[in-house]
């Protein structure tokens, strides 16, 4: 498999492409903004993109969504319980006054222990709450769409609409658990690993806490 991204959008978000280079078919991850752009990425790569899979529903993970479906009139798939955050998105865009399309709603639901399919190449669903309701990672053997679970030495932020830090911790833990070689690729800033993660992040060492509301 082949893992491609842009940043995209004043949230300097990471939209990932994922192609099964053995059938050339592909997934867009997280396209947050700039549909011009990533409508040119899946171009460049000469793939069929065949579904938008998306690791939460914040407006700087969605606004590209409906551009790129204006191309393709591909399936969208998101956790249910993170409905209520995508069909706020324009509110949500508002407030920060960025631009932003509000994309239809998703097609289709994805729970914890789902496998989702690109091609030949699978991804496990895991459920992560606690950024959002219905965050999820999605795993292929050592390498992790990340969304804003877990960052290169911080997390994702607890303080937002329907944010839980109870379930942060919980979610951060479970990730902890995993292989440490696993390559961790977030939806901002630098890919990172589990085990430097474990090793070195204030949030998982116990230098720093996460903030309860």
């Amino acid at each position: 498999m082949k893992l491609e991204s842009r940043v995209v959008g004043p949230f300097q978000e990471n939209t990932y492409l994922a192609i099964d280079e053995s059938t050339n078919r592909a997934v867009l991850i997280d396209p947050g903004d700039e549909p011009d752009e990533l409508i040119a990425m899946v171009e460049r790569s000469k793939a069929e993109l065949e579904a938008i899979w998306l690791t939460h529903a914040h407006l700087d993970h969605i606004g590209g969504i409906a551009g790129v479906k204006r191309m393709w009139n591909v399936p969208v798939h998101l956790h249910a319980a993170d409905l209520p955050i995508f069909v706020r998105g324009e509110r949500q865009a508002a407030l920060y006054g960025v631009p932003f399309e509000q994309p239809d709603e998703p097609d289709h639901f994805v729970a914890d222990g789902d496998v989702l399919r690109v091609g030949s190449v699978e991804f496990s669903v895991i459920h992560t709450p606690g950024h959002s309701p219905g965050h999820v990672v999605l795993l292929n053997d050592r390498l992790m769409i990340g969304g804003d679970l877990l960052f290169a030495g911080s997390i994702g932020r607890t303080d937002l609409f329907l944010a839980d830090p109870a379930h942060m911790e919980e979610s951060l833990a479970k990730i902890c658990e995993l292989d440490g070689r696993i390559e961790v690729h977030p939806g901002h800033g630098p890919s990172t690993t589990i085990a430097r993660e474990r090793a070195s992040n204030p949030f998982l060492t116990g230098l720093a806490r996460i903030a309860r509301r």
